[in-house]
């Protein structure tokens, strides 16, 4: 498999409708997938401005897109939308934002950044490496019962209680220093084996969305998408996790409904004021998408449009 394949590549991309002279944001920019097609899309009037935490994918948008004047590339976190359009002149102008959450597939498939148990390497998990707490140094400090709710939380994870505990006596033992090493605690702790399934998998996934603070950076940056979208400016948003799709459903359909009167009172849409429009039904992979790419199984992908 390739391991830079884009998921909902060219759906997400005819999703937020771009124009030559438009100006747009990617918020995830990763290796560039979604990118690539958006610039080819624009004339020379467009902009692109492109955000990423991880300082590897930062580079390779240095790389890629280096002598062209359309291309504004920001290290940093989409929760920094607003400032980061404010610093460039388009808040307000903004005519499509995409969102792909999740982890990359570089970030998966390379051992030294500690995301995947499939791949024994330091226990790191950070898309920004020059920021915060590793795993490692989190599991190595934190308490039980606030390693069994992070589990439970962002992982959904039903024998949390159980592997928290485990984690704990480890480590009493000798420090938690790599993926292999908690993998290995994390099957043990668990009694029940899913068929295609490896036990660590939500815990792995649960510690990386607490580490990231992927689910905060998500409800800071809605919060501040209707002030930089421009009118008739569309929000696309691929998510990977129920938890993640849950806020941009909620969000989407909320906005999409307008305000809030009292029941019975006769208003018309009009009058409700609505922020946001839905356009279309969640759209999924295909089937042949799915079996190129296993780790597009999840992927949902929602639109909205602020009316004109």
């Amino acid at each position: 498999m390739d391991a830079h394949q884009t998921v909902l590549l060219h759906e997400a991309v005819a999703a937020l409708n771009i124009k030559e002279s438009g100006c747009y944001v990617d918020g995830t920019f990763g290796r560039g997938g979604h990118s690539k097609l958006i610039m080819q899309a624009m004339g020379s009037e467009g902009r692109l401005l492109v955000i990423d935490k991880d300082l590897a994918a930062i580079e390779s948008g240095q790389r890629l897109f280096a002598n062209d004047n359309r291309f504004i590339i920001e290290q940093g976190s989409f929760a920094m939308l607003n400032q980061l359009t404010d610093r460039h002149g388009l808040t307000g102008k903004v005519d499509g934002l995409l969102l792909d959450l999740g982890v990359s597939s570089p970030q998966l498939d390379s051992a030294e950044r500690g995301f995947s148990f499939m791949h024994d390497g330091p226990l790191d998990m950070r898309m920004d490496t020059t920021n915060g707490m590793s795993a490692a140094a989190w599991l190595a400090q934190a308490e039980e019962h606030e390693i069994t709710r992070v589990l439970k939380t962002y992982g959904e994870e039903r024998f949390a209680k159980r592997i928290a505990r485990a984690i704990v006596a480890a480590r009493q033992e000798a420090a938690i220093e790599t993926t292999g090493q908690l993998a290995a605690i994390i099957a043990q702790a668990n009694p029940v084996k899913e068929p295609g399934r490896n036990p660590a998998t939500r815990s792995f996934q649960a510690i990386r969305i607490f580490i990231n603070r992927e689910l905060d950076d998500l409800s800071d940056c809605l919060d501040q998408v209707l002030r930089v979208l421009a009118p008739g400016g569309r929000l696309v948003v691929i998510s990977f996790h129920s938890l993640e799709d849950r806020m941009v459903k909620r969000f989407m359909r909320d906005h999409a409904r307008g305000d809030d009167f009292p029941p019975g009172l006769p208003v018309t849409k009009d009058q409700l004021c609505p922020r946001l429009k839905l356009i279309g039904k969640a759209i999924r992979p295909s089937a042949s998408e799915v079996s190129q790419n296993p780790r597009a199984r999840s992927a949902v992908l929602r639109i909205a449009e602020r009316p004109s």
